[in-house]
């Protein structure tokens, strides 16, 4: 015998097919009428002569790109995007406490790493506005001051992060910095919170940024670049697109590509660049000249 549940799903099957095939004229006898839907045609006034519109279209290119980001974030990790420790300005918390206030408001950056003895000890982050407020307090006696009590406990994160976990880390523990180290614990860098929103919505550029430190373009076309820049950023700011994937600094990147460390002097044409080594610091390469591999 068949079941009742089947003969009530063909009964209601068989209904459903009935409507398709005499949709129009059940919709005729109710008064409505079905028409086909036509693709809305944009203004004239805002479209160009294929009849496109360049700004949506141009905002959807954007989006995209953003929604692109969002993925990437999954890929790439704290190592890529942070502030390589040769870059990144610190705070020594065994300097006089007027020494320390002076670094601290010549500097761009609102928080500071406070490290005592090496760089490789950090032992605070120093907060612009924590600072003042303590010297207000002692009537601007730079004496009295102890940066160390006035510093927050610093937040190491592994280099091998996510920058999507390091993004929900920073919201969930409302922090906006963190020192970034490597798997025996060593320092390697900062990352902030807004390192990981510029690689969703691009720089933020704002009334207190400097112009970017280690770039310098030549009247002639060239840029010369420290060793240490990141590729990431160099690309962002140029506009670029050196690969990324095998070396985190521009000297990486050529170092990775001829599989050697270049004398000074030498040249090397690849990604459509041509990379002039200016000078080289012991196992290191200090600057570099770069121009389009077509030139010179």
């Amino acid at each position: 015998m068949i079941d009742a549940g089947w003969i009530a799903a063909a009964v209601l099957a068989a209904i459903v097919v009935l409507a398709l095939a005499f949709r129009t004229p059940l919709f005729a006898a109710l008064g409505y009428s079905l028409q086909p839907i036509e693709p809305m045609a944009p203004d004239d006034d805002e479209s160009d002569e294929n009849g496109d519109d360049p700004r949506r279209n141009g905002q959807a290119r954007e989006d995209r790109n953003r929604l692109g980001e969002l993925f990437e974030l999954e890929e790439l990790e704290v190592s890529d995007v942070m502030v390589h420790r040769t870059n990144m300005r610190s705070v020594n918390a065994d300097d006089p406490p007027e020494m320390v206030v002076r670094e601290i408001l010549q500097s761009p950056h609102t928080r500071m790493p406070l490290w005592k003895g090496s760089l490789d000890n950090i032992v605070g982050v120093l907060h612009a506005k924590d600072l003042l407020r303590a010297l207000n307090e002692v009537g601007n006696d730079f004496s009295r001051i102890d940066v160390t009590k006035i510093a927050s406990k610093p937040w190491f994160v592994p280099d091998t992060t996510t920058l999507q976990d390091q993004l929900n880390a920073f919201l969930r523990r409302k922090a906006h910095f963190a020192i970034v180290v490597d798997e025996y614990g060593e320092m390697e860098g900062l990352v902030t919170l807004e390192d990981i929103i510029e690689e969703i919505v691009g720089e933020i550029a704002d009334e207190h940024d400097v112009d970017m430190q280690g770039v310098k373009q030549e009247a002639d076309g060239s840029v010369v670049v420290d060793g240490t820049v990141p590729i990431r950023d160099l690309n962002r700011a140029l506009d670029w697109d050196l690969p990324d994937e095998e070396a985190t600094t521009i000297a990486g990147l050529v170092i990775h590509e001829t599989q050697t460390i270049p004398e000074e002097k030498q040249a090397f044409t690849f990604h459509g660049k041509r990379f002039v080594v200016m000078k080289r610091d012991k196992n290191r390469i200090a600057r570099l000249r770069i121009r389009p591999a077509g030139e010179g």
